[in-house]
């Protein structure tokens, strides 16, 4: 059933490789500049410390770590030709055993293809479009058969996908009293299958949303889009997009136009250049109003693993609190080197790789215990909902989505 819900599978393999030697290179591509660089520094720490804690190695081989930038200062964001350009660096390297990446789904579409390709394996730390993997609810036409050229699978995920974070959103927007919900999307492939995947959930929830349109990211302003939405009775507004996509002013506008409705974002807003005004973020005077979701949960309710995180987070960084995202750059790096650890004498060889990380079951980690499955997708189902203090992100609840399935 999963075969035929989710568009199709295979336990990976694409072309793949030998690398020769006992040294074998991770690499990873986020976005070290604008907007999203808090989260991506975050990622990296994460990353890092699982890479040290294992004595930088895996099984018998020596494990060397590269971190790339696949944003650029012009685009103050993710960059397509950045991303091409990363994903190509690692292909034509002849020790790149794993990809650790991206951080933006939008970014991954059209890394994922070359990596592919090259038969090399892809593990990203943030994405949730249903499209990379699935065919589910809010994927494109072709989706997600065109970003595995060879036909094999080789790309996973640590977080869950967006039919799960929609139907958290919707679930937040019942359970807080909207009647007349309105979504706003800023047109990228995260933002766009979100926002699918939220309709359809609030649909389902008996709270149909009175429209689903894009933002444009380069408006000098948003006041006529917060009229019309004032016009047609709003009583909740879902921005489902990133912050890099003029989120701040979007939100800003959104508050002012429509200054009775509660403003929802996904996790590619619940960071802190969107939240604390001392990093370009919102006016701490609209946090009330505000919430936003994270698949992370409440650093209290993580298991041993989850908790010792932390811990050595704070010995190394000096942050009690760090980013949500930092402790899946963490699971997402022991992911990497647990899977070529149990290719034994495989491990230099990608396809083997490869099958090792869709073989992931029931693998007790700092996020719990989770398996990987054949679409690449988690098991993890848990979203939380973080509220805005003062320009701070901080954990409230769990959520569970009524209807959410991985």
């Amino acid at each position: 059933m999963g075969l035929t819900a989710c568009g199709g599978g295979g336990n990976g393999g694409g072309g793949g490789g030998k690398v020769s030697g006992s040294t074998l290179t991770v690499y990873s591509s986020l976005p070290l500049q604008g907007a999203s660089r808090p989260q991506s520094q975050a990622l990296v720490n994460g990353m890092k410390l699982a890479w040290e804690r294992a004595g930088k190695k895996a099984g018998k081989f020596k494990i060397n770590y590269v971190s790339l930038d696949d944003s650029t200062a012009q685009a103050g964001k993710w960059d397509p030709g950045q991303v091409s350009a990363n994903a190509r660096k690692a292909a034509q390297d002849d020790t790149t055993i794993l990809y650790l990446g991206e951080f933006n789904s939008g970014a991954s579409a059209i890394s994922i293809p070359i990596l592919n390709r090259a038969g090399i394996g892809q593990i990203s730390p943030s994405n949730t479009a249903v499209g990379l993997t699935s065919n589910d609810p809010g994927a494109e036409p072709g989706e997600p058969q065109k970003y595995y050229p060879t036909g094999k699978r080789t790309y996973v995920r640590v977080v869950p996908k967006d039919t799960i974070q929609g139907a958290a959103i919707a679930t937040v927007m019942k359970q807080e009293g909207c009647k007349k919900p309105y979504i706003l999307n800023d047109k990228e492939v995260y933002g766009q299958g979100l926002a699918s995947n939220a309709e359809q959930s609030l649909k389902a929830e008996g709270i149909p949303a009175l429209g689903n349109e894009g933002w444009d990211p380069k408006a000098p302003n948003y006041r006529s889009v917060a009229s019309k939405i004032a016009g047609k009775g709003a009583d909740c507004v879902f921005l489902s997009g990133i912050t890099d996509n003029n989120g701040v002013q979007l939100t800003k506008d959104i508050a002012a136009g429509v200054p009775n409705a509660k403003i929802y974002g996904p996790d590619g807003l619940c960071e802190s250049a969107w939240a604390d005004p001392k990093k370009g973020g919102m006016p701490t005077s609209i946090d009330s109003r505000v919430e936003c979701t994270v698949a992370t949960l409440d650093p209290d309710k993580y298991p041993p693993e989850g908790k010792k995180f932390f811990a050595d987070y704070k010995a190394k960084y000096g942050e009690a609190n760090p980013d949500p995202y930092a402790i899946y750059g963490y699971e997402t790096m022991s992911l990497a080197l647990d899977a070529i650890e149990r290719a034994g004498d495989n491990g230099g060889d990608r396809a083997a790789v490869i099958r090792e990380l869709f073989n992931t079951k029931d693998r007790q980690s700092v996020l719990g215990t989770y398996s990987i499955d054949v679409n690449g997708d988690t098991s993890i189902t848990d979203y939380g909902l973080y509220k805005i203090d003062n320009g701070q992100i901080k954990f409230d609840r769990v959520v569970k989505a009524k209807g959410a399935s991985a």
